[in-house]
């Protein structure tokens, strides 16, 4: 550069400067990262509103480089919205490709679906997939700590069925696997459990596949927190035939509670009744790699009465985001990302704790926590508004039994002064 402006050094550049104005290194702050900034804007041009969350229960705000949305705006992706002529529509095949591959790594399985609208869907598709697989069987059983969204999809999608839904209590905030041992009979289909649950708890899904594999049933697991596959094993790792998740938190984030994103994975042996579209991997005449909808039969969009399902489309934009998201990240950044979740919440219960303010379940979690508050909660949460700080969810609004418990999600957006700000404001309320 020097060279083409002809000069011979950078000091002989900066000869026009006197002396005494070079001051060397400039006085400068630290720079921002990504994530900083944007709050750093949010918080001098929306004066008076929310500027932290600790609000979970299903949607996780995770940190989503703006490289995501540059991405999905370009003009490629612009395309038709189903794309029957794979002649016309590689680039969007190979980006469902993409995400299926994404999404069987993510949930360890053989096979994923090119997604579900979200977890609910999904979930209420996969316990109908079981009663496919396992047509004489009739008895569905939910753990109590499914997410109630899910549940109430699930009720709904069997209604008309003539299927008996049964749940399965909870011991100390996780499913109760003494309960389900004598539970399951020989005419249960499916057995369908959340982890991390609606609690927030890391289920036993190994032990809870292999009791449900002993009488013959499907094991499905369902997972809302996307980032905790980072940290935690697999749902196939743990023996699931079925699992399903939510997508949110990785390339997509809660806007209003939606849109959703569903993940659908299964074993080979049951890919014929998996429901929704599959875009496979070929090659042409000419030996080029191609790509082609697969195993999807018309039935699937015309004949309801033939056809597996009748959701035949997918939540395509959600989904290209969610595979561009998680090739930045790769493995090494998604375990990062859970790593600072994970940790962050510790830190959380720790200074709570030391202040008196217990969890109330005792087993294992991820980076979702229930603090035992009482009749505290509503004050905590009254107080945390007047300060722009939602300090977390309260259980009540599921379950009467539930209520004085302050559910608090923590994740890597979550900084020590945002930390310490919601401990100031839970010891304030409760001393």
């Amino acid at each position: 550069m020097l060279a083409t402006i002809g000069v011979p050094s950078f000091e002989a550049l900066l000869g026009h400067i006197p002396k005494e104005l070079r001051h060397g290194k400039l006085t400068m702050p630290a720079a921002l990262s990504e994530t900083e900034l944007v709050d750093r804007y949010t918080a001098l041009s929306r004066q008076g509103e929310v500027k932290t969350s600790f609000v979970g229960a299903g949607l996780y705000h995770h940190c989503v480089p703006h490289a995501v949305d540059t991405l999905i705006s370009r003009g490629e992706f612009f395309t038709a919205y189903t794309p029957y002529q794979p002649e016309a529509s590689q680039g969007t095949l190979q980006s469902i490709f993409e995400f299926q591959t994404v999404a069987a790594e993510l949930l360890g399985l053989d096979v994923a679906n090119a997604s579900m609208y979200d977890v609910a869907s999904a979930a209420a598709e996969a316990v109908l997939m079981t009663l496919r697989v396992l047509g004489k069987r009739r008895r569905v059983l939910l753990s109590a700590a499914l997410h109630p969204d899910a549940v109430r999809v699930i009720e709904t999608y069997l209604s008309h069925l003539e299927v008996t839904i049964e749940t399965v209590p909870l011991k100390d905030g996780r499913t109760d696997t003494a309960a389900l041992g004598k539970l399951l009979k020989d005419d249960v289909a499916c057995v369908l459990v959340q982890s991390p649950n609606c609690l927030g708890q890391v289920e036993e899904t190994a032990a809870i596949a292999a009791a449900t594999h002993g009488a013959g049933a499907l094991s499905v697991v369902a997972v809302t927190e996307p980032t905790s596959l980072g940290l935690l094993e697999s749902p196939g790792a743990c023996g699931a035939d079925i699992a399903v998740g939510e997508g949110t938190g990785i390339g997509i984030l809660p806007s209003f509670g939606g849109p959703g994103l569903g993940l659908f994975a299964c074993k080979e042996a049951y890919l014929r009744q998996m429901p929704g579209r599959l875009a496979g991997e070929t090659k042409d005449a000419d030996g080029r790699i191609g790509y082609v909808l697969t195993l999807a039969t018309r039935e699937q969009h015309i004949r309801r009465e033939k056809a597996t399902s009748n959701i035949c489309t997918n939540h395509g934009l959600c989904a290209l985001a969610f595979t561009i998201h998680a090739a930045l990240l790769g493995p090494r950044g998604l375990c990062a990302v859970a790593e600072q979740s994970a940790k962050r919440a510790r830190y959380l219960v720790g200074k709570l704790e030391a202040v008196g303010v217990k969890r109330r379940f005792a087993g294992p979690f991820y980076n979702e926590v229930v603090f035992e508050l009482g009749a505290k909660v509503d004050a905590v949460l009254e107080k945390g508004l007047s300060r722009s700080l939602a300090a977390g969810f309260d259980l009540g609004r599921w379950r009467k039994e539930w209520k004085g418990g302050l559910m608090v999600s923590v994740t890597e957006r979550h900084t020590k002064a945002r930390l310490d700000e919601l401990v100031a404001l839970v010891t304030e309320v409760c001393r």
